[in-house]
């Protein structure tokens, strides 16, 4: 499935793009939903209209579950259908008789598309790639969805035991390479949690935004889309998510050009051995959580700048704050119309995208517990885009203004 093909499939999915109406009713206007994706979504002993409304109405549109047989992906095929809700799902089917699988499924409206692997390692990539064509070979309108692990995975879980690398080479950007070019996928997704709780301090991993650098590049270089997560499960050092945590995921991931967005996880999953996984949205008892109305908030922030980033081309992603995270670059030039930019605290990502004639600037704050001060001033043609889509001149605010813990700031004008 090439790009253009892409485009063409998440039209039918989630509504018309357009890159031409401009700036309506001081309203940015999208008939288009970003898609977004729940992991491990309602599960099959759950299947009904009920569950999918419920789902949906927290703002997620796509759902992942994994299903005993076939039969069961076409009960919750009809039931999604129903609810405006697509699937993304996997069976032992869709493994062992994958043409015979897809040749049942792929006319169905609310297939999405395959789910087959959650962070391969290099030896699984051949096989992968086989698996993949035979799919593709049947369905070429419905995307093969392949998961991949984060840049704090160890090299053995990257390449399998005994890996060596080769002198020069970095190894998860190795490892991303060798998968895009082995498996012909047609959108990048993987994994990174950043929030992480040690003796009560929440804190970053250092290395998420060098792992979105790394993403990004690959997925310019390809000519493909990529998809980004935000954790919705507390487990291990990872805590329960605040809206501040949610939003600082899922605007960075949209800052450096995320064209999907997914949630692990949706449904709490059950015991495990080594996590003690709770507080997802909906918990192992099917009832919902302070974290089912977090996902909700942010999700409907996100769709109502949905015309800011579908579609969107990434021109340059920058740093700002004392410090800048690893890999990434420290702002060192404006665009024309910015005239001063100056953050407070720990510092904002500033990503400058580019939609046929139109500019967005989107500062992110990099602080997800407290409020960062924006200085800001730009020329008369410069808009500032508030969160419900509303437009209005940037000059009607302060100079001076305050960025929500995780939250964006976002400005545009035309060229």
């Amino acid at each position: 499935m090439n790009n253009t093909t892409l485009k063409f499939f998440f039209t039918l999915l989630f509504g018309t793009i357009s890159v031409q109406p401009g700036f309506s009713q001081d309203r940015l206007q999208s008939d288009a939903e970003i898609p977004i994706l729940a992991w491990i979504g309602v599960p099959e002993r759950e299947t009904s209209i009920d569950r999918f409304r419920e789902l949906r109405a927290s703002g997620i549109n796509i759902n992942f579950s994994k299903y005993s047989n076939v039969a069961a992906v076409e009960k919750a095929l009809d039931i999604a259908q129903q609810t405006g809700v697509k699937l993304l799902p996997n069976c032992p089917e869709l493994k062992s008789a994958p043409e015979a699988t897809v040749k049942r499924l792929m006319k169905h409206p609310a297939l999405f598309g395959y789910h087959l692997r959650d962070e391969p390692n290099a030896t699984d990539f051949p096989e992968l790639a086989t698996w993949v064509k035979k799919i593709q070979a049947v369905d070429k309108d419905h995307p093969c969805y392949i998961n991949l692990f984060p840049n704090y995975a160890v090299a053995a879980q990257l390449f399998g035991k005994g890996y060596q690398p080769l002198p020069g080479k970095q190894v998860y950007e190795d490892h991303v390479e060798t998968f895009l070019e082995e498996v012909p996928v047609p959108f990048l997704s993987f994994d990174h949690y950043p929030v992480i709780e040690i003796k009560a301090v929440k804190t970053l991993r250092p290395e998420w935004y060098r792992n979105l650098e790394i993403i990004a590049s690959a997925s310019h270089k390809h000519h493909i889309p990529f998809w980004a997560f935000s954790l919705s499960v507390a487990h291990g050092s990872y805590p329960v998510p605040t809206v501040g945590e949610i939003r600082l995921q899922m605007f960075s991931n949209l800052a450096y050009g995320a064209q999907g967005l997914q949630y692990f996880t949706y449904w709490t999953p059950g015991k495990n051995p080594h996590w003690d996984f709770h507080h997802a949205p909906i918990e192992t008892d099917g009832k919902r959580t302070a974290v089912y109305d977090r996902i909700k908030t942010v999700n409907r922030e996100i769709q109502r700048l949905a015309f800011v980033f579908l579609q969107s081309k990434v021109m340059a992603v920058f740093h700002t704050g004392t410090d800048i995270p690893l890999g990434t670059k420290r702002l060192d030039r404006l665009p024309q119309p910015i005239r001063e930019l100056q953050t407070s605290g720990g510092g904002a990502v500033v990503s400058l995208l580019e939609k046929g004639k139109h500019r967005f600037l989107v500062i992110v704050n990099r602080n997800f517990q407290n409020s960062m001060k924006l200085t800001i001033a730009t020329d008369e043609k410069v808009k500032r885009v508030l969160n419900d889509g509303t437009i209005i001149k940037a000059n009607r605010y302060s100079n001076n203004l305050e960025v929500d813990p995780g939250d964006a700031a976002i400005f545009t004008w035309d060229e």
